[in-house]
């Protein structure tokens, strides 16, 4: 099943179905305004939403039109909670070589973790506002899974059967802020603003066998400006699946449906794939010729991060934004 949400009816908009082709949508009011109210109820949602899906399908659904993924804001506009992972140790022990720092070995076991603003994701084709080029503004492709309630304590195993969406997101990241950041020993702010979600949020059965309940087994799919970037296996490399970042994240507390809990950064040790973010490419052009060559992005420049099935067509709509100058204006109260 895929769901997206309309930029309509206030800051959660409204929630509609979306045919497997992305071609076609519907209305689901009657069954829950926005996603928010299907995840608080999922058990008795789901079946219903399914319902309207089949239908949409056979070309048997009332109300049915055309599907235009730059109508969409983020599947969750806002959520409860954002945690997201560094599944892709590769990624880790690249980026911590070329700045010359050793890796602990307790990273290849007890996952890194971070939790992010989530009041207000932008859409999948809105642009990405920032004030300051010297920041480093980097882009980074990652998988994301959005949960139903999830008890505190649960085990890996256990935690599979809470994972209820999955949509891509690009969590972008000001590199030259993190650096400070990072030396406060304390977490990120300032470094992570906003993230954007795929326009389509999609169920795991919509993968068939490239689900395997705790990672997708796809290419995930990031170009700069035209020219492929990167093409990183979502399924290789994983060290740490879904359910084992959900476990890690409930250890000690509950999460409330519409918990999205991201992968990290896609990476592979493959390094004829290409790479899901710009400092990450940076860093192996550093380790092979002493040298970095790929800046960081420049105001004008767009994003664009789809995965595809293995017949080629798009599972989730495309990631595609424009990098543009902020400008603060001061609105009335």
């Amino acid at each position: 099943m895929k769901l997206a949400t309309l930029k309509t009816g206030g800051r959660d908009g409204t929630l509609v179905v979306v045919s497997k082709d992305l071609s076609k949508a519907v209305k689901v009011t009657d069954i829950a305004t926005t996603m928010q109210a299907a995840l608080d109820e999922w058990g008795s949602m789901e079946p219903k939403l399914k319902s309207v899906y089949d239908a949409l399908n056979d070309g048997k659904a009332e109300g049915a039109f055309a599907f235009d993924s730059k109508q969409c804001a983020a599947p969750l506009p806002r959520a409860y909670q954002w945690v997201d992972g560094s599944a892709y140790v590769n990624h880790v022990e690249l980026v911590r070589k070329a700045r010359g720092v050793e890796m602990p070995p307790s990273f290849w076991t007890d996952p890194l973790m971070y939790q992010g603003s989530s009041d207000a994701f932008i859409g999948a084709h809105d642009d990405i506002e920032l004030a300051d080029e010297s920041w480093g503004i980097d882009f980074e492709a990652e998988v994301s899974v959005v949960t139903g309630d999830v008890p505190m304590g649960v085990t890996p195993a256990d935690a599979r059967k809470h994972i209820k969406l999955v949509m891509l997101v690009n969590d972008v990241s000001l590199r030259y802020m993190a650096k400070a950041e990072l030396q406060k020993g304390f977490g990120f702010v300032n470094c992570k603003p906003t993230c954007a979600f795929s326009p389509v949020a999609v169920t795991p059965d919509e993968f068939g066998d490239a689900w395997d309940g705790g990672k997708v087994s796809l290419p995930l799919v990031t170009h700069r400006d035209g020219v492929l970037f990167g093409k990183p296996h979502a399924g290789t490399d994983m060290v740490f699946d879904f359910p084992t970042l959900i476990a890690h994240a409930a250890k000690t507390r509950n999460m409330v449906a519409g918990s999205i809990v991201g992968s990290g950064t896609v990476s592979n040790k493959d390094r004829s794939v290409g790479s899901s973010c710009i400092v990450e490419q940076q860093t192996l052009e550093k380790l092979d010729t002493g040298e970095v060559k790929t800046p960081f992005m420049k105001f004008g420049e767009r994003v664009r991060i789809e995965m595809f099935d293995a017949a080629g067509k798009s599972i989730f709509g495309a990631i595609d934004q424009k990098l543009v100058q902020y400008a603060y204006q001061a609105k009335a109260a």
